[in-house]
């Protein structure tokens, strides 16, 4: 009987007794996997890294724009003023916040905004709480006192007043007056709550006045105080 024996002592076969695998071509697929893996863990890496960043961005942006001015604030009493809200070298953030209210924010030397968030006394104005806003406001040919930030009115609700103008809003026999935000019906200037709870904020917009230009020269007393006068319990 005549014996046959392979070449290669020690090499490995293929399937069905073919020729044997070479040692290069295996240790050549593997490191081919291993490539592969690792340029596929790099590309899921930077995609992820990628739509984290996008995520967070879009996040960032919505916070800065979604109230008031983040910058430029000058702090009088409750109120602030933003001299340079509709200016054309305004920040970024500021023309955001304009494009994303819809508004078109006073110019330079056309007027100037105040807003307030707060009370007299520091707290937080809330929609369930009744605020007395009166005395006088700096020299201007005209002015409103409105409610910021209403939003769209809720289906079925009657269309409610948003706020006064100096031609229309009733004053006492010295020139001053006084405008009630409330939630519930008040005699005079009543101005009513925008929602039946939350934060409130106010926007008081003097057109061509002479503070304008200097804001500095603002007083506490020229200005509207807002005096907290109770809460629904």
């Amino acid at each position: 009987m005549k014996l046959t024996f392979s070449q290669g002592v020690g090499r490995p076969m293929a399937a069905g007794g073919s020729e044997p695998v070479p040692r290069g071509a295996r240790s050549g697929t593997g490191r081919l996997a291993a490539r592969l893996w690792r340029k596929g863990s790099i590309a899921g890496l930077v995609a992820y890294s990628l739509a984290l960043g996008g995520l967070l961005g879009l996040a960032s942006a919505d916070w800065a724009t979604s109230g008031g001015y983040p910058f430029g604030g000058v702090q009088v009493g409750a109120w602030t003023a933003w001299p340079r809200a509709g200016a054309a070298s305004a920040d970024p953030y500021t023309r955001a916040v304009n494009a994303r209210r819809g508004e078109i924010p006073l110019a330079v030397g056309e007027g100037l905004l105040l807003t307030a968030a707060s009370d007299d006394a520091g707290q937080a104005l809330d929609a369930t709480c009744t605020y007395r806003i009166g005395g006088g406001t700096p020299p201007a040919r005209a002015w409103t006192l409105t409610v910021a930030g209403r939003g769209p009115r809720a289906p079925g609700r009657p269309a409610l007043r948003e706020g006064f103008t100096s031609t229309e809003v009733l004053r006492s026999a010295d020139g001053r007056f006084a405008v009630v935000l409330a939630p519930d019906v008040q005699p005079g200037n009543w101005l009513p709550s925008p929602r039946a709870s939350g934060p409130v904020r106010l926007a008081l917009r003097l057109y061509d006045t002479p503070v304008a230009a200097s804001v500095g020269s603002l007083d506490r007393s020229t200005i509207p105080a807002i005096t907290r006068l109770g809460c629904a319990a």
